[in-house]
């Protein structure tokens, strides 16, 4: 698969190719007709006029993640995995009797929804996409529904928006995700930490939608469960200097912070901080925190002082689809890659389910193939999926991470309760 920039500002992968082999070592190649060999020429001419008069417009699919931003370390990877749930499907050469599918990244920023919106407008006004996979962040995520893709009809499946206020937004059934609420983050983290015996804690969350959602639900769940939190604040992110803000949660007495931010702005910026002065030791950790760049930055101060929580299991799915990845040459076992695969194959099986890519018809398919009845579908079997569909028959997708979505089009999910050690999360149990 190519990936390139456009004009527009959005991230564009073209179309899907039987292989990537078949495309490696193109990206940068331009031909100037004053200067190369007519014979090649020729064969461009040749090439051009086959594709216009042998192949359909392809279908488009938009992946709106924050490509820059404060979880930029962690886009790439989720990105090329819901691609590569479209790229099976295109080389199955069952999808809508052959239709192929076209990958056109647009930059959420995480942070900014002014700019979120625009490159989602784009691809819903300009791209004509038929539906998008993401957004990332959840405030972003909320702008580009509220603003562009509902009032459009166009179907978003976010792999990793997990504010509790998504639940209720007015959606006209247009949203979906394959990631938890934080509403039970909040309440695994809160477990987690009462079994430790931890029971005392400050707490600093990004200031947004995503950051005082995950804070709300977890002092509730914690404070319920016993546990005392000393102090609560935000943090802004993209600061140089977070000295005043960890001092002042260090003044509450606490031996243990725990961080809602993102691993690569502000939270990362606490952390080393605290570590740097002393303030704090101990981190909790929750998802936009996992990052195997915090702890290249920070460094060892880490192991064995850092415990966090990410949506995952130990499921077949979960290791069937890092094989997968592994297999082409993806990392696989990586923070909310395999929701975004499962977030693209949702697109995929409605697309085939309703016979059609029409905007709407999509709508009206993801909850069939999400839940049962019907032939449980895993990671690498969308080829299987859209026979099934194709031949009248069902399908129940249950993917990289159990999909099984609630009347509200999420999933309830379960979570890796995780560990710094040597230099690495380690995965403690599954809850």
């Amino acid at each position: 698969m190519i990936v390139r920039v456009t004009t527009t500002g959005n991230i564009r992968a073209t179309r899907m190719q039987h292989g990537r082999a078949a495309n490696e070592g193109r990206d940068n190649v331009k031909c100037n007709p004053k200067t190369a060999p007519a014979a090649l020429i020729g064969a461009l001419g040749l090439m051009v006029g086959a594709m216009s008069a042998g192949i359909a417009e392809d279908i488009k699919i938009g992946v709106v993640l924050g490509y820059t931003g404060p979880i930029e370390s962690l886009t790439p990877d989720m990105a090329e995995s819901a691609e590569h749930a479209l790229q099976e499907a295109s080389d199955s050469g069952i999808l809508l009797g052959g239709a192929m599918l076209e990958s056109v990244r647009g930059d959420s920023t995480c942070i900014d929804s002014a700019a979120a919106t625009a490159a989602a407008e784009r691809l819903i006004t300009s791209d004509n996409v038929a539906a998008i996979m993401g957004a990332d962040c959840s405030g972003v995520t909320t702008a580009i529904a509220n603003n562009t893709a509902v009032p459009n009809g166009v179907v978003m499946v976010s792999p990793s928006a997990t504010s509790p206020a998504l639940s209720t937004i007015e959606d006209n059934g247009y949203f979906f995700r394959t990631a938890p609420s934080d509403a039970r983050q909040g309440e695994v983290l809160a477990s987690i930490l009462v079994d430790r015996g931890i029971m005392d804690v400050a707490v600093t969350y990004t200031n947004n939608d995503y950051g005082k959602g995950l804070a709300d639900s977890f002092e509730s769940a914690f404070t319920g469960m016993g546990g005392a939190v000393s102090a609560v604040a935000p943090h802004e992110d993209g600061k140089a200097d977070y000295s005043a803000e960890v001092a002042a949660l260090s003044a509450s007495g606490s031996g243990h912070l725990a961080v809602f931010g993102y691993v690569d702005q502000g939270g990362k910026g606490i952390i080393q901080t605290s570590v740097d002065t002393g303030a704090f030791e101990n981190f909790i950790l929750a998802d936009g925190m996992i990052g195997q760049t915090l702890i290249d930055s920070v460094g060892s101060d880490l192991d064995g002082h850092a415990i966090g929580t990410l949506p995952g299991s130990d499921s077949q799915g979960a290791a069937d689809f890092v094989a997968l990845a592994r297999e082409n040459g993806l990392t696989g076992d990586c923070p909310f890659c395999g929701e975004s695969y499962d977030a693209a194959a949702l697109i995929v099986l409605a697309m085939q389910a309703a016979g059609s890519a029409d905007r709407a018809a999509i709508q009206g398919k993801i909850m069939d193939v999400a839940n049962g009845p019907g032939e449980p579908i895993g990671p690498g079997e969308l080829a299987k999926g859209l026979q099934i569909l194709a031949d009248g028959g069902e399908v129940d997708y249950v993917g990289a991470t159990n999909v099984e979505l609630t009347e509200v089009g999420e999933t309830y999910g379960s979570y890796k309760e995780l560990e710094i050690q040597n230099g690495e999360f380690v995965t403690i149990q599954i809850r």
